[in-house]
């Protein structure tokens, strides 16, 4: 079963009770302008095993110990977003695998040589799916990026992501003048960065559910950053967000500030249909065949990361 998304821009109090999220909203439940009926729908009431994903993204938020200790008992991820509704924070359970400790020693004992054979199918999913979007989107096959794909060897030694990397961004918003890529870019750059940030959560929920470390990568090694391998495993998943967010610039035309909108498209993130496997899949359901087929490459079981295919 998927999990549900939640998302809250006004203030609300987040308390338990009976296993279940009791939401709150005191702008509704104080507010004497409105009739009774509408009061009464101030308090919610959400089973905590439905939730995979809750995002704080206001000041007046005010949560319990103990919906924070239910959400993470039920692997559930908790993002707090920045005074610019930009996701800054990302709460995870310590423990998400009955057989944590067992799993860890096999991540940490994957070989140098494993590491760079994995990284090297990462990237070629990535580019393969971002030659997918530059099809959808452009209606233009773009020869060169299957061509970078299928060349990319071990470790991606010849960093053909960073080549195909330019090639693509410079197609894909080619009619926004002066876009290039960047975290603290011109627009769609607030959007791509939103929903990066909503990817990231997911793959690291999957990752700790599947009993490894978020932290210690294949690839990306920052001493910096808390979840390097949910970078390296979010790679081939980047594109959907990509081409969802292309379909918002065609929709809106011009700049566009993150509204709430906007932000409740994005966070459709975790359903979007993917396939893998041959077979079709919302995405927060791949991202667990995706970690978990990670895990048997570290047992030796299997031999490639199971990524859907655009």
């Amino acid at each position: 079963m998927i999990k549900k998304t939640l998302y809250f821009g006004n203030p609300a109090y987040l308390s338990l009770k009976n296993n279940q999220l009791v939401i709150k909203l005191p702008e509704v439940e104080h507010n004497a302008s409105l009739p009774d009926r509408y009061k009464s729908q101030s308090v919610i009431t959400k089973p905590i095993e439905d939730i995979g994903l809750v995002i704080l993204d206001n000041k007046q938020i005010t949560i319990t110990t103990g919906v924070l200790d239910a959400l993470l008992e039920n692997n559930s991820s908790v993002i707090t977003c920045d005074s610019k509704s930009m996701p800054v924070g990302l709460l995870l359970p310590l423990s998400g695998n009955t057989v944590q400790n067992e799993r860890f020693r096999d991540q940490l004992s994957a070989t140098l040589p494993l590491k760079k054979q994995l990284w090297q199918q990462t990237i070629k999913a990535k580019i393969t799916n971002q030659a997918t979007v530059l099809l959808n989107c452009l209606g233009e096959e773009s020869k060169c990026m299957q061509v970078w794909a299928d060349e990319v060897r071990s470790g991606d030694s010849d960093n053909l992501e960073a080549r195909a990397a330019a090639y693509y961004w410079k197609n894909l918003f080619s009619h926004i003048p002066e876009f290039t890529r960047n975290r603290e870019g011109i627009y769609p750059n607030n959007l791509l960065n939103f929903g990066y940030a909503i990817l990231r959560a997911i793959i690291a929920r999957t990752l700790v559910s599947s009993g490894l470390l978020p932290t210690l990568g294949i690839h990306h090694h920052n001493r910096y950053n808390a979840y390097c391998l949910a970078d390296d495993i979010m790679e081939p998943y980047r594109p959907y967000v990509d081409e969802l967010v292309f379909r918002l610039v065609q929709k809106h035309k011009g700049e566009m500030e993150l509204t709430k909108e906007l932000k409740g498209v994005l966070l459709t993130i975790p359903t979007l249909e993917v396939m893998i496997n041959g077979k079709r899949s919302p995405l927060m359901i791949a991202a667990t065949q995706t970690t978990a087929s990670l895990y048997k490459c570290f047992t030796g079981e299997l031999r490639r990361i199971v990524y859907p295919e655009k």
